[in-house]
């Protein structure tokens, strides 16, 4: 037990807590062997043909007003360069109101950068949850059936033999 204590003290709580789980059933917890399963849900995450789609539904939801934005910051930076080179000939008044039009220009452009953010942010965060949700379905149907004892996701290391996000990724390309 000392063993155990100091080993604890070491390394990741969660490998101390599963060691400390099967340390009092001793050679019973040996002799039965775990059947553990690693998805990488990242990799889900990219190379799924749901995961895909959904990329590809918000390219195109999101492209006019992300090019309507990239030609709004194109005019803005025209405009304020050309009131650089022009500011010394302006006169007071006339430069002072064509630097105000620049801030409310800016400002403007800002915030309408801000909302499109706001608006891909969550319309990408309801996608992925739609994918997600489609993903972990697929995961309990391959624990299920093929009687795993534990799946992990995103775990800081993971062998190739207990690695079935190619699994999980096929089944949700067939559409299961």
């Amino acid at each position: 037990m000392k063993f155990f204590a100091q080993l604890c003290q070491r390394t990741v709580p969660a490998a101390c807590v599963l060691a400390g789980l099967l340390l009092p059933l001793g050679g019973v917890a040996l002799a039965q062997e775990l059947k553990i399963g690693y998805v990488n849900s990242d990799r889900v995450l990219r190379d799924a043909v749901p995961a895909k789609a959904a990329q590809a539904k918000l390219e195109q939801e999101f492209s006019r007003r992300d090019k309507e934005l990239n030609d709004a910051g194109l005019k803005f930076k025209t405009t304020a360069e050309k009131f650089e080179k022009d500011q010394p000939t302006l006169s007071e008044s006339e430069r002072n109101r064509r630097q105000r039009d620049l801030v409310e220009q800016e400002r403007d452009l800002q915030r309408k950068r801000r909302e499109f953010q706001e608006d891909l942010t969550q319309r990408k965060n309801e996608e992925l949850a739609s994918v997600v949700e489609r993903a972990n379905k697929v995961i309990k149907q391959i624990f299920e059936q093929e009687k795993y004892d534990l799946i992990l996701q995103d775990a800081v290391f993971a062998g190739p033999r207990v690695d079935i996000t190619k699994k999980v990724i096929d089944a949700l390309n067939a559409g299961k």
